[in-house]
């Protein structure tokens, strides 16, 4: 045998030869055949073929299948020329009922049918041309693959866990990383999964299920993508009596180069959610693009209050990704600033706070209204009918918090005051009076309205330490709860700010002309985050055979966004329960002094356009 000093600079075919020969140096294919696909193998009985392709079809990130042979094949011409998968892996893996029986270095002739399926190893070399570190490689391992608590979607024979490789990335290059291998969707495509390996079921990184453990430096991020060792786990499972795979690591070579670009719009950005647990998300540039613009829209200021000061770029992004990953929310609105009259309640909250339970239960998702308790009776009436018109979904529960001692925040948020166990994911304040640094409550004219709140403010607190549990503050002036955030700004910019400003923070604080503004971006924001294939893949682990939305579903979605029918509907219901605007005290078809017609029916025209003008759906392709 001819000496090879370098493999790395070989071509698949010139190492599907050696790899005939038994060359030693050869135990897997990591960081070999740069800029071609490498293939997992699978070798199956033939009645058992059409299910296993249906099952690759309806979870194509671990299985993107790129060939299926006849019965009895051993070459495979649309991937390589002159291959027998016989002979040309590394290392086959035999299975007799379902069990490993032994490793061996080729197979027998056998009349059973081949199945070829992309490997995250054909976009190692692309990582490494963008400048991210490949630890396995640097570290001489092979990847580490592990065994998740998530289900693939199961089909005949065939139910199995998701398996997962995982790839270390320093933090500054997520979204380089992402880029990469989202252009590569025959190798596995993007990730499923970016931060806490617990929230996929794994409990152990240096304990991985198949290869070998590979060391994070300081600075990475663990990234995981789908991985075709799914395929073993579906053998396992299935228990043929006579099955064959590649070993784990030890890939198929083919002749296909990587994979093209797709849409450069449809590439996706990486996003932190939360720091505790540890989660990215992903979602499109398009999206980001429609998301940034209806942020720029509700920074209109026609109270001049100066609002724009306060805003954070990215804040309703943010916000919108927690929302979407969230599946129990809670709201709270409330703002008695019109403490001299009966109910004390302004029109800047309520329909911000039923446009977004309207979208989030449109969704899916659990939805709670937290009020204070002088005004249960009133909100539920109030929600009994924005169902019964039609501006609500579907009913919602109320419920009401008092502090009965230091736990009871904790109590409340959580079964049995267990941190690990939180009723809610997210909390969201949407023109909620909040508590300044002394502990009072002040409306904009700094009149103290504390003996109207109840202190809900401690949940937002508490939530700090609980694990998953995120929150939103919505506010147009600084002193509303979660506008701790912003409190040095809403101190020097905003009138009066050094005695109004909240001092309770939210880990996202949405600034608007209007609050109720902010409550429909919000709504807006989820519905382009939901018809974003990046984002919805990247909520489904890459699973599913489905288009990411029904016609049906589309339309259920379309219908619960903010409209100017639905939104002067249930200000004239709250006008009717005596609910006045809160700048001018009117009882009238306004808010925050603002009439209806024109500045809000403009305002939700205006945020519908964003949402509706490029529509991710007719991107919508299975997943």
């Amino acid at each position: 045998m001819h000496q090879v000093h370098n493999l790395s600079h070989l071509s698949p075919a010139e190492l599907r030869l050696l790899i005939r020969q038994n060359h030693p140096r050869i135990r897997t294919t990591t960081g070999l055949a740069h800029g071609y696909q490498q293939a997992n193998v699978v070798v199956l009985p033939s009645h058992l073929a059409d299910d296993f392709e249906d099952f690759c079809h309806c979870n194509s990130a671990p299985l993107p299948l790129l060939y299926r042979s006849q019965s009895g094949e051993p070459s495979c011409s649309p991937l390589a020329k002159n291959a027998d998968v016989r002979t040309d892996i590394p290392e086959y893996c035999v299975y007799e009922e379902g069990r490993l029986v032994k490793t061996v270095s080729g197979l027998q002739s056998y009349n059973m049918v081949t199945f070829y399926l992309g490997c995250s190893f054909g976009f190692e070399g692309k990582l490494k041309e963008a400048g991210i570190p490949v630890r396995n490689v640097e570290q001489g391992r092979n990847v580490s693959m592990y065994r998740t608590a998530v289900s693939c979607v199961p089909r005949g024979a065939f139910c199995c866990p998701l398996v997962v490789t995982m790839r270390p990335v320093p933090a500054g290059l997520l979204d380089a990383a992402v880029e990469v291998t989202h252009q590569n969707p025959l190798a596995h495509g993007a990730p499923v999964h970016i931060g806490d390996p617990a929230l996929l079921g794994i409990q152990d990184l240096s304990k991985p299920d198949y290869g070998d453990p590979v060391e994070l430096q300081p600075g990475d991020v663990p990234v995981f993508w789908a991985c075709g060792v799914t395929s073993i786990e579906a053998i396992l499972s299935s228990k043929p009596s006579l099955a064959f795979s590649h070993s784990p690591g030890c890939m198929f070579l083919t002749d296909v180069p990587d994979s093209p670009t797709p849409e450069s719009g449809l590439t996706p950005l990486c996003f932190q959610v939360t720091q505790n647990p540890q989660l990215y998300s992903l979602v499109s540039k398009a999206a980001v693009e429609k998301i940034r613009q209806l942020e720029r829209v509700i920074g209109d200021d026609p109270g001049q209050r100066g609002i724009k000061a306060l805003l954070v770029q990215d804040e309703l992004l943010l916000s919108c990704l927690a929302l979407s990953h969230a599946s129990s929310v809670a709201i709270t609105t409330g703002f008695p600033t019109n403490y001299m009259h009966s109910p004390p309640d302004e029109t800047d909250g309520p329909p911000g706070a039923i446009a977004i339970a309207t979208m989030l239960l449109s969704l899916g998702k659990q939805v709670t209204l937290l009020t204070d308790s002088r005004a249960t009776e009133m909100n539920g009436a109030l929600v009994d009918e924005a169902v019964r018109t039609g501006v609500l979904k579907a009913a919602i529960p109320l419920v009401t918090y008092e502090d009965h001692g230091p736990d009871s925040a904790l109590h409340f948020l959580c079964h049995h005051g267990n941190p690990r166990k939180p009723r809610f994911d997210h909390l969201l304040a949407i023109e909620r009076s909040g508590r300044a640094e002394d502990g009072n409550y002040y409306n904009m004219r700094e009149v103290n309205i504390k003996h109207l709140v109840d202190p809900i403010d401690d949940l937002f607190i508490a939530a700090r330490n609980i694990p998953g549990v995120t929150t939103t503050g919505i506010g147009d002036g600084g002193n509303e709860l979660g506008m701790g955030k912003v409190k040095e700004k809403v101190k020097n910019l905003m009138p009066r700010g050094d005695v109004i400003a909240c001092d309770v923070a939210a880990d996202f604080a949405v600034t608007a002309g209007v609050s109720n503004w902010g409550g429909y971006a919000v709504a807006c924001g989820l519905y382009l985050l939901n018809t974003c294939p990046a984002h919805q893949r990247y909520l489904r682990r890459g699973l599913g055979l489905q288009p990411l939305a029904s016609d049906q579903q589309l339309q259920d979605w379309r219908t619960n966004l903010p409209s100017v029918q639905k939104e002067e509907a249930f200000l004239g219901t709250l006008q009717s329960f005596g609910i006045r605007s809160g700048k001018t005290g009117n009882l009238a078809m306004e808010v925050d002094g603002l009439t209806f017609h024109p500045t809000h029916s403009d305002m939700i025209h205006r945020l519908l356009e964003v949402t509706l003008e490029y529509d991710h759906t007719r991107f919508c392709k299975h997943v």
